[in-house]
């Protein structure tokens, strides 16, 4: 046996025991949801990272129902200590650390000011992740122009807003599996040509020295490729 096959024997042993020892995902997010409660602190700085690590749409987004969530809670708890509805979200945006505070600037405006709450809300709201800045400003509305509690209908929205993103959180762990999966068998052809290197086989001479290994290298690329594109299409369906 030579060095080179060796060597790939070893990298393979480590990675099979790398993978064997290493918690699965669906575990760990458990091992998360189930945890004592951190502080605020803890949770506002975790925030931050998140947005700053991702600027993907996904990560935004996930901060923003994060955010809307706490802002939910801090709005009803100041509510329910007796504080006016303006003086109340002006509270609580102050007390969430939101993803970017300068987007919600009109609605503080509004809130210290006595203007349209509702509308500022709906305005500011991100495309995606803004729907409990949606929900809030309708709860809003209907309290303003029906003279309902507005405590409870927040109340309300946040538990809603929990569950969803409990149910959400569960689905992403349930795909996190097929998705690791899909990854794992496309880089699958990638060991085999390092397996025939080391066995002296030449695969790149093949596929790189005429129309058949071309002809081969494409399918291979490409059938690859559609079968990734497939796997995360499906998952995106069943998370959204």
């Amino acid at each position: 046996m030579t060095s080179a096959a060796v060597w790939l024997a070893a990298s393979f042993t480590a990675c099979a025991v790398w993978l064997w020892t290493t918690p699965a995902v669906a575990i760990t997010r458990l091992t998360r949801l189930t945890a004592p409660p951190r502080s605020r602190r803890p949770r506002r700085r975790h925030l931050r990272e998140l947005l700053a690590a991702y600027r993907g749409p996904k990560r935004r987004a996930e901060a923003w129902r994060l955010a809307s969530i706490e802002l939910c809670q801090a709005l009803s708890a100041e509510l329910c200590a007796g504080r006016p509805p303006g003086e109340a979200l002006t509270r609580a945006m102050a007390a969430v650390d939101l993803p970017d505070p300068d987007l919600l600037r009109p609605v503080e405006a509004a809130a210290r000011n006595g203007g349209d709450v509702p509308a500022a809300l709906v305005t500011a709201a991100p495309r995606q992740g803004g729907d409990g800045l949606r929900r809030l400003a309708a709860c809003w509305q209907v309290s303003t122009s029906a003279g309902a509690g507005l405590a409870t209908l927040v109340e309300r929205v946040a538990v809603t807003l929990r569950t969803t993103q409990a149910h959400r959180q569960d689905v992403a762990a349930q795909l996190a599996g097929p998705r690791t999966t899909a990854r794992m068998l496309a880089v699958l052809p990638v060991l085999g040509l390092l397996m025939a290197a080391a066995l002296n086989m030449h695969p790149l001479r093949f596929l790189l020295g005429g129309l058949p290994g071309l002809a081969c290298l494409a399918t291979g690329i490409t059938l690859n490729a559609c079968g990734l594109w497939w796997t995360s299409r499906m998952s995106n369906q069943a998370e959204g």
